[in-house]
Formats: structure tokens, sequence, C-alpha cells
């Protein structure tokens, strides 16, 4: 005769349940944290690409200082000669040293050249609409085409063959790509050194510039990615010298 155990447990399945609520869970753990790395990747990348720019549009500013000094990017005296826009041998714009040349010459060629927003060659008149001009795509294409690029009046190196280290912004001159710079001319007032720089105060601006204008450099750098750019700027004058 055989006895049957009443009370034994029926199977339901619940291991199988178990398994499966495991492997879920698994599964989203482990997209979770491709998530997480993908998005890391792209904040790095992105903070990469912004830095690169940020060099670039700061070696920018230091092309224009030399090539508002009129010297190389060795600091050596730039020398014009054939018809290259190195030491600006061959443009029709440059830096003059005397108030005459730049208030006769300079300032309104660069006036009349309404076009290009006032700019030629990287050298602009004094802006009076809109002075963020980054912003506003339709100034800027205008101006893109009278930016200076990295070394084109400097001869600055920026590595044009396979085995010359370089910047790969600086030397990306593809239209509506790299970097460019624009010095705006502003006519400085001489008698502001007679003023006090702040009020009731000793301190006063005695710049003693030749010629007495002050310029105001702008450079802008696009990244690799396609939503990047740096805009910096700085104001430069030239000290003149003392007997």
């Amino acid at each position: 005769m055989h006895y049957i155990n009443a009370s034994r447990p029926k199977q339901s399945g619940v291991s199988l349940l178990v398994v499966i609520v495991l492997v879920m869970l698994s599964m989203l753990l482990a997209l979770w944290g491709s998530r997480t790395a993908l998005f890391n990747e792209l904040i790095v990348g992105n903070d990469a690409d912004y830095q690169r720019a940020y060099e670039a549009a700061q070696a920018l500013l230091q092309d224009a200082e030399f090539d508002i000094q009129g010297t190389r990017s060795d600091g050596s005296p730039c020398v014009p000669g054939g018809s290259t826009d190195i030491c600006r041998a061959g443009t029709s714009v440059w830096y003059p040293v005397e108030d005459k040349e730049t208030f006769i010459t300079l300032i309104p060629t660069l006036e009349a050249a309404i076009s290009t927003k006032g700019c030629i060659k990287g050298i602009c008149a004094k802006r009076t609409d809109k002075q963020d001009f980054w912003n506003d795509k339709t100034t800027l294409d205008a101006m893109l085409p009278e930016g200076a690029r990295y070394g084109q009046f400097t001869g600055a190196e920026v590595g044009t063959g396979a085995s010359k280290a370089s910047h790969p912004i600086l030397k990306n001159t593809t239209a509506g790509q790299g970097g460019w710079y624009w010095v705006e001319v502003l006519p400085y007032d001489s008698s502001a050194g007679n003023s006090s720089l702040m009020s009731g105060g000793s301190t006063k601006l005695g710049l003693n510039l030749k010629p007495n204008v002050a310029y105001r450099i702008t450079a802008v750098a696009r990244g690799l990615k396609a939503n990047t750019q740096v805009v910096l700027q700085s104001t430069y004058v030239r000290q003149k010298l003392k007997n």
C-alpha cells in the first residue's frame, strides 16, 4: 500500500521568475553603465575640443600683436619683400607708426570698406554697430573673408606637412573653419592722460602712444566639433619710445 504525502508543495515556477527578474536587472544595469560611459565620453570630448579652440584663440591674439608690432613670430623685425602677405608686403593696408598715415590714410580706407563691415586683411575701423559681431551670422559671414589667419602676416609656422607638429585648428584654412583675428583701430584722445583715471584719485592715464590709437583684437576659433566656438578679446597699444 502506498501513501501520498498531502503536505508536499506544488511546483509553481518561482525559481524561473526570480532568474528572469535578475537577468532583467542585469540588463538594465549594463544599459545604464553603457549610457553613462557614452555621456562621460561626450562631455570629455566636448571639453577637449573647447580647450583646443581656446588654445587656438590665444595663439591668434599673440599673432595679432606681432602683426601690429611689425615683427615675425620669433620677434625679429618683419622686412617686407615680394608679393606675399607676410610682413604685409603685398597688402593695401598696414599699421602705420605716424598719426598722419593713420588718420588720413588708414582709417578712411577702412571706413570705406562697407561690404566687409569696415575690415581689410584683418584690420578694421572702429565698430559702431553691435560689438558682439560673432553672434550675428550675417555680419560675421561678411567679415570672415577679410579675417587674418594665424601666421598669414607674421610667417608663424602652422605645419602643412605630415612631419610637422601643428595645431589642427590653426592650420585649417577651409572656408568657415579654423580661426581668424580682426584688429580694430580705435582713436585715442591724448588729452585723456591729463585727467585722473579714477574720480578723486591721483593715478594718471598717460599712455604716451605712437600713433595715438589703441587696438582691440578679437580672435575667433572654431573647434573640430560643429558647435564649438571660442571668442577672446584683448586691447593692445604701442608705446612711444622715450629718447
